[in-house]
């Protein structure tokens, strides 16, 4: 793990960078791969790789049995649901209104915080919340005043809603364990999760061109085990607060990418929107506050 922090930054910008492009490659993917096959493949190539790091940063595997429930539970509401949401979402919305909207969650869970835990907010958190709501509003809008894609925007709640609890279930669990002892068995059950789902879209299944089989690579490889080890190393030496400004430049990654590599074009008060959105998120978790934000729970790939 880095003790520096010029190296946890890197590490940081690293993670950004390759979460923000995972929106790009699900987009590419999903096109050829049904959503829940794709699923199925990527977290598949991660749980493979994913005992060598492990093995990397000397962390021991085994789990009591009796925390078997909790860290499947965890797997298929946090990996399962959460990608049967995001998969189908972004196959239906552009990259950047897909990474636009899963930008919020922080916010989310920061107020599902509130309700439950009932966790004291400064006003800025609050006022975070109200401006990355309406900037989401905004992006659901669409282009010329229209809904962009009602069923994409459903599907993306839906995955906004699975990580919020995924949030909590996991707090449970994490205590006992190392970060990646965890994920490795959340990814696990969520990788097993997808089987059968996986298998009614077996009507939709097509030999994936060499694009489609590089972007599941790279979303199994980069994203889903390399990425979380970075995040991982960087939490360590930064603190949840501020690994959490690395998150929020996630969605800005992807949208600058999106522009630039397939072309896709926001309206005027979706660029508007993703503006009010991505500053409510930086309001709202803004460190060393009463609000400072749960986001470092919230990093899906």
């Amino acid at each position: 793990m880095p003790k520096d922090r010029s190296s946890a930054r890197l590490f940081g910008l690293a993670t950004a960078l390759l979460w923000g492009f995972s929106f790009l490659s699900i987009k590419t993917a999903v096109a050829e791969v049904p959503p829940m096959t794709l699923g199925f493949l990527r977290f598949g190539v991660a749980i493979l790789l994913l005992p060598f790091i492990a093995l990397a940063v000397k962390e021991d595997l085994r789990v009591k049995p009796r925390d078997l429930p909790v860290l499947i539970a965890g797997g298929l509401v946090g990996y399962t649901f959460y990608f049967f949401g995001e998969n189908n979402g972004v196959k239906r919305l552009s990259a950047s209104e897909s990474s636009l909207i899963i930008g919020t969650i922080p916010v989310f869970t920061m107020v599902a915080e509130r309700i439950f835990f009932r966790t004291r907010l400064s006003w800025h958190s609050w006022a975070g919340a109200m401006l990355s709501f309406a900037g989401v509003m905004f992006i659901v809008a669409g282009k010329g005043g229209g809904v962009s894609s009602l069923p994409g925007v459903l599907f993306m709640g839906l995955a906004v809603l699975c990580w919020v609890v995924y949030a909590f279930i996991t707090r449970k669990i994490s205590g006992r364990y190392g970060q990646v002892t965890v994920t490795f068995w959340q990814t696990l059950f969520g990788f097993a999760g997808f089987a059968p789902f996986a298998l009614l879209e077996a009507g939709a299944w097509r030999a994936p061109s060499p694009a489609a089989i590089l972007n599941i690579l790279y979303l199994g490889i980069f994203c889903s085990a390399i990425g979380y080890w970075l995040y991982v190393m960087a939490l360590d030496s930064l603190g949840p607060g501020a690994s959490s400004v690395f998150i929020n430049l996630i969605p800005v990654v992807s949208v600058i990418a999106a522009f630039f590599i397939m072309g896709d074009r926001l309206s005027a008060s979706q660029w508007a929107g993703a503006v009010v959105a991505i500053a409510g998120v930086y309001l709202a978790t803004m460190p060393a506050r009463a609000g400072k934000a749960r986001a470092s729970e919230a990093a899906s790939g």
